[in-house]
């Protein structure tokens, strides 16, 4: 009598209860979820035709479009895997990704089909190439192939352990490594999030975040389970995304810090009038305890921080709200929020280990590293053992981040582990040190690295962008600092630059910053 946990499912019972509420909107394209069902179906029958078969894989290259959410429909339930490719990658990028994962058919945007066109003859695998718009020869046309396919009458069997998608980490060092998750892991994940976070029926999500990225956190299919509505945005832009706010009454996104603070940040007349009652999801790095409060107080918005990774589907912390956390003062509270806080009941088991596995004390002040095993666990690295077996060989997946567990057993991150600067054998948590910087009113955004030090081994270095139209010395940064954190954390230095290095997911790239930030322009 069991079914399958997949979040397919989800689809099946919103088509059946919800099929005539909005469920994409896309520009000026409207959808119900039964005109949005029946194009994922077209679209499956089409790729059917085309020779997809159970396991083939099908790239996607989009921003986030009403076709690539699609696609997280269309590719699964014809027992395929979606490879959602970060289209912010460069053209060799995109080869090593498709080659790397088998893809079969590569579906592009219209943004992208040059860089695609230009490394086509690198990608000798690919059977087709797929425009999502704007068809030009040799590509096939997306929506004349949905308007001419006819949907099959039977659905393929789903295994919750078969792969449902292929997410590539960002590679700095390295190649990136193909994630595998499973049916399983994200229904698992998505249940998970709507206990903790629920969302009401008809509400409105706004997509600030990137669908490739982690799935967008699952929320692909998480809005639809909770027959919500999604917002499509193809680039996030302060004032489009105030716009949509107030046009499309959004009442949900997610977004990663350095997005909250570009919209913290904007000026008035970007924002405009700000609705309040707006709740954000943030993960991706921790957010800054004086970003949330500018969010909540100024704002009227609610902040829910959450913890997780590519290979954990991705949540496995949120700092879920108590009742005593309301008593709080509105500094403080923000404090508590940007934790990562508790396991979610979903997600399984988390613990904070030292050297020898062992947990460390809840004392808020012994680092350890994030390991974690359940429900949401990768099923390991796509065609990588090796680096499969170093991640999770003990029966723990080792998400490589620093942590200290508080008496109250909320978990706080205080650095990658190889991120923690030893300075005169005293560890220093970039993460604290930018967060004091980020209080100061001059300051927009911060990045602590360690770097040589004749004396100290290595000393904290800051690299600053600050507000627009504000000023600071270095001196008086360093200042600030000491004046809150021990003297030895503080930055010995400060280089002033326009912007730092980021992922396409908003993470700063440290190591760019460290080999002397090459890519920087000083102010």
């Amino acid at each position: 009598m069991e079914t399958p946990l997949t979040p397919l499912d989800f689809a099946r019972r919103t088509r059946r209860l919800h099929g005539s509420r909005e469920a994409v909107v896309d520009g000026d394209l409207r959808l119900s979820y039964e005109e949005f069902f029946d194009r994922c179906d077209r679209w499956s029958a089409a790729l059917a035709g085309l020779g997809v078969q159970r396991g083939d894989r099908v790239a996607t290259i989009a921003p986030n479009t009403h076709a690539q959410l699609e696609s997280f429909y269309a590719v699964p339930q014809l027992g395929a895997v979606l490879v959602p490719v970060n289209y912010r990658l460069t053209a060799a990028d995109f080869v090593y990704i498709v080659n790397h994962s088998g893809a079969s058919v590569v579906c592009v945007d219209r943004d992208y089909l040059d860089a695609v066109d230009g490394v086509r003859d690198q990608m000798p695998d690919v059977r087709h190439f797929v425009a999502f718009e704007a068809a030009r020869d040799g590509w096939l046309d997306y929506e004349a192939a949905i308007a001419a396919a006819v949907p099959a009458a039977e659905r393929v069997e789903i295994d919750e352990r078969d792969l449902l998608t292929i997410n590539y980490t960002s590679g700095t060092t390295a190649r990136p490594k193909g994630v595998m998750i499973t049916h399983r892991n994200a229904a698992m994940n998505s249940i998970g999030t709507l206990l903790h976070m629920p969302i009401g029926v008809g509400e409105h999500y706004l997509w600030t975040l990137p669908m490739f990225h982690a799935n967008g956190w699952t929320y692909t299919w998480t809005v639809t389970a909770a027959a919500g509505t999604h917002i499509c945005l193809r680039k996030v832009d302060p004032a489009a995304v105030f716009k949509l706010i107030r046009d499309e009454d959004v009442r949900l996104l997610c977004a990663a810090p350095t997005v909250l603070i570009s919209l913290a940040s904007a000026s008035a007349q970007t924002r405009g009038e700000v609705p309040g009652g707006v709740r954000i999801v943030t993960a991706g790095a921790p957010p800054a305890a004086a970003t949330i409060e500018r969010l909540e107080g100024e704002f009227g918005w609610q902040v829910t921080h959450v913890y997780g990774l590519t290979e954990t589907a991705p949540f496995i912390l949120v700092c879920a709200p108590l009742p005593e956390h309301e008593a709080l003062s509105p500094s403080d509270r923000a404090v508590m929020k940007a934790r990562q806080g508790v396991e979610l009941l979903t997600s399984g088991e988390l613990r904070v280990a030292d050297d020898a596995g062992q947990e460390v004390p809840a004392d808020g002040q012994t680092l350890g590293e994030i390991v974690v095993r359940g429900n949401v666990v990768m099923q390991g690295y796509y065609n990588d053992q090796e680096a499969t077996q170093h991640a999770m060989g003990d029966g723990w997946f080792h998400s490589g981040d620093a942590a200290v567990v508080h008496p109250d057993g909320y978990v706080e991150i205080r650095d990658r582990l190889k991120d923690v600067i030893i300075s005169g054998g005293e560890n220093i948590s970039s993460v604290e040190v930018e967060g004091t910087l980020l209080r100061h009113p001059a300051v927009q955004e911060a990045a602590i690295v360690g770097l040589p030090h004749a004396k100290w081994g290595e000393a904290p270095h800051a690299f600053v962008v600050l507000r627009e139209d504000a000023s600071a010395t270095p001196d008086e940064l360093i200042a600030f600092v000491r004046e809150r954190l021990a003297h030895f954390k503080a930055p010995h230095s400060v280089t002033f630059v326009t912007e730092l290095p980021k992922t396409a997911t908003g993470k700063i790239q440290k190591y760019v910053l460290r080999q002397g930030a090459p890519n920087l322009t000083a102010q």
